[in-house]
């Protein structure tokens, strides 16, 4: 399939093969991982601070809820139609999900990444599942 063929729900991800371009090696890795979502720094830095406050509403034990959302568009200062991109981003890439209204971190992002990464381990380069 062709990225453009890809399905709306899809989304694209930077992908560098540099030890140094390392998430875990930045000293903000969420916002390092965001930069290889989107492609404007200010978009980022605001998909940083979305994910942390459902991160943190989930701890509290209070979710962020969907119908917040003049509420979230408030607190990010953007627009209706540039959080809904935003957000639909995050959820084409398996980063958060919806569940009974509620925003969630999602592991199907990682998930996908292990899939590919134990795919071409195996198959493209002949290594034992194992030794991943």
């Amino acid at each position: 399939m062709k990225v453009k063929d890809a399905p709306k729900t899809s989304t694209s991800i930077i992908v560098r093969s540099s030890a140094s371009a390392r998430v875990s090696q930045s000293k903000n890795p969420l916002l390092e991982l965001m930069r290889r979502l989107f492609r404007k720094e200010e978009i980022a830095l605001k998909a940083v601070k979305f994910v942390s406050m459902i991160e943190e509403r989930a701890k509290s034990g209070k979710p962020l809820k969907v119908d917040e959302w003049e509420k979230i568009l408030e607190e990010l200062g953007m627009a209706k139609s540039s959080f809904y991109a935003m957000r639909n981003k995050l959820l084409g890439a398996g980063m958060i999900s919806i569940k009974n209204g509620e925003y969630k971190l999602s592991g199907m992002f990682s998930k996908d990444l292990v899939d590919m990464a134990r795919w071409w381990w195996v198959v493209m380069l002949g290594y034992d599942a194992e030794s991943l």
